[in-house]
């Protein structure tokens, strides 16, 4: 399976649109006039080794959108020799122009082998969003994240210079970053909540007012504000996650609390 899906904004509205199956978009009803959204649905049921999904998205100037994932997706178990499941996700902004992209959990099945990447391409004064989480297995149905490995890593460039790279490895090769309290310490699962724009800093006792005691941390450098999440229950992380977005969206982007209805489905 190799899914696709490209879109692009301008201020006039949609400007392009590509999509090949399993990925698609859906276009809601606007919440707001003039800003644009967008739901990605993957109709494939989850990925499986082999399988790619691609999404790019490109905000022209003076546009705004919010681009959401339909559900949670499940990335299954990855037999012996096959390669690993790939997810490409990258967000161009142009000069005053902003985007929020929510991604519902990434439910990580024992023996999966994923490698997501997300790349945030900014030009000077454009503003981004970014949520994205990992869950270690659905513990309520008595399933664990105990054997495969995931490398989850984040770039951010402004005007083609690299001012972040933050690379996430977890896997069987090292069982005890599970256990060890410096990194995971448990949690059933991890998130990570990115805002570039020229007012991260003064953001800063926000997101870290939105963290819970001894739930992960936040911090800001060079026009970012970098968040990142864990809790031992997932749906403690969700509800964290939630707030969190939620407040950001509003305070950095001027949108509503209230993320979009798909991740109350």
């Amino acid at each position: 399976m190799a899914g696709e899906a490209r879109i692009g904004w301008s201020a006039g509205g949609l400007q392009s649109l590509y999509q090949r199956a399993p990925a698609r978009f859906l276009f809601p009803e606007p919440s707001i006039p003039g800003h644009n959204e967008a739901v990605l649905v993957v109709t494939s049921g989850g990925l499986t080794g082999g399988d790619t999904l691609t999404l790019a998205a490109r905000v022209g100037g003076g546009a705004s959108a919010t681009l959401v994932t339909q559900a949670a997706e499940r990335f299954y178990r990855v037999r012996s020799g096959d390669p690993d499941i790939r997810v490409s996700t990258r967000l161009r902004v142009e000069a005053g122009a902003s985007i929020d992209w929510l991604a519902q959990e990434a439910i990580l099945f024992d023996g999966t082998r994923l490698r997501r990447a997300l790349e945030l391409d900014l030009s000077t004064g454009a503003r981004v969003l970014a949520v994205e989480s990992l869950v270690f297995g659905r513990r309520a149905r008595g399933e664990t994240f105990a054997t495969g490995r995931v490398l989850d890593v984040i770039r951010v460039r402004r005007d083609d210079r690299l001012v972040l790279h933050d690379a996430l490895a977890i896997g069987d090769d090292d069982p005890e970053a599970f256990a060890d309290r410096f990194r995971l310490d448990g949690a059933a699962g991890l998130a990570t909540l990115v805002y570039a724009g020229p007012d991260a800093a003064s953001h800063l006792p926000l997101a870290r007012a939105l963290v819970p005691p001894g739930g992960g941390g936040a911090s800001a450098f060079d026009d970012l504000l970098f968040v990142r999440l864990r809790d031992a229950d997932a749906r403690a992380l969700r509800d964290a996650v939630t707030r969190a977005a939620g407040a950001l969206r509003e305070a950095v982007l001027g949108l509503p609390r209230d993320l979009p209805r798909v991740w109350a489905c």
